[in-house]
């Protein structure tokens, strides 16, 4: 039985999948469009899988995601052992890639980057994605590391608790008149709410509790799908919804908000989880990472 993956059809899945032809592919390769396919066809041979499904563009099968995610990492350790003997080619920085939730990066996890050591030269590239599911970036190879709320590692990676995010129900003072006279367990269920998007379902949970598990938030809900113009929706009126308490303070210290139920909040457990290499970028933005999150997280 053939175990071992050849390095040169490994990587050729990978350039067909970032490319997304085999044409493209062939053409980042050098090689021809023949070549591209027959390593793809050797190497589903070998492994017994369909690793892509032949589509404009192509996508890896749940069987592909995991020689890509292999393939990315296999890159990632090559460059670090280049950079270590002195082969990176003119100093050229090292590119981390990381998916975080929206209302971390707009809270505390810029501060945590600003934090990670100038050597080595690090390049990142954030992917903004709920944290419900940037595990799943990591889990298809796009990205090297995650502020995920999944405590489940997944496979080929390492997981740490960061802490709790923790958020408030929040409306305006006028909003508050107008539509929560009555009991804010009633009144939440119908009243207008500000979410995220589509799979934000934060408001409608918070209802539940508050109703012994039944209902859920109003049908009349707007989408704002920036941390930012989420808060600023919530300031503004046009609906209440459940703010991160570090961007809920200021403002109801200024009284530019009402708290709706002080004594309820919601906290939501945050992780980080990166692939198990032995990579110093991806050491170094680990600890940064960690570090900032103890001291702005609950």
């Amino acid at each position: 039985m053939m175990t071992e993956l050849p390095l040169d059809q490994v990587r050729t899945l990978l350039a067909v999948v970032d490319e997304g032809t085999f044409d493209a592919a062939a053409a980042a390769l050098h090689v021809t469009p023949s070549a591209v396919s027959q390593r793809v066809k050797a190497l589903e041979q070998r492994t017994g899988r369909v690793l892509l499904v032949r589509t404009k563009p192509v996508r890896p099968t749940a069987s592909g995601e995991v020689v890509v995610r292999f393939a990315r990492q296999l890159a990632r350790l090559e460059r670090d052992a280049r950079v270590e003997l002195g082969m990176s080619g003119g100093g050229e920085p090292t590119r981390v890639s990381i998916a975080v939730n929206a209302d971390s990066l707009s809270t505390w996890f810029l501060e945590a980057l600003m934090r990670v050591p100038e050597e080595p030269r690090l390049c990142f590239e954030l992917r903004r994605e709920d944290e419900t599911r940037t595990a799943a970036l990591l889990r298809e190879g796009l990205v090297m590391a995650a502020v995920t709320s999944s405590p489940d590692p997944v496979a080929g990676c390492s997981v740490r608790a960061l802490g709790r995010m923790r958020y408030v129900a929040a409306a305006s003072p006028a909003f508050a008149e107008r539509y929560l006279g009555e009991p804010p367990r009633d009144a939440l269920a119908n009243a207008p709410v500000v979410a995220f998007d589509r799979s934000d379902d934060l408001q409608d949970t918070f209802v539940r509790r508050l109703r012994g598990g039944r209902g859920a938030a109003s049908a009349v809900r707007h989408f704002v799908p920036t941390s930012e113009g989420f808060v600023e929706a919530v300031t503004a009126g046009l609906g209440w919804g459940l703010v991160p308490e570090v961007q809920a303070d200021g403002l109801l210290r200024e009284g530019r908000l009402v708290p709706l139920a002080p004594d309820r909040t919601v906290d939501v457990p945050l992780y980080w989880q990166q692939w198990k290499l032995d990579s110093p970028a991806l050491a170094a933005v680990a600890e940064a990472v960690v570090t900032a999150a103890s001291e702005a997280l609950r």
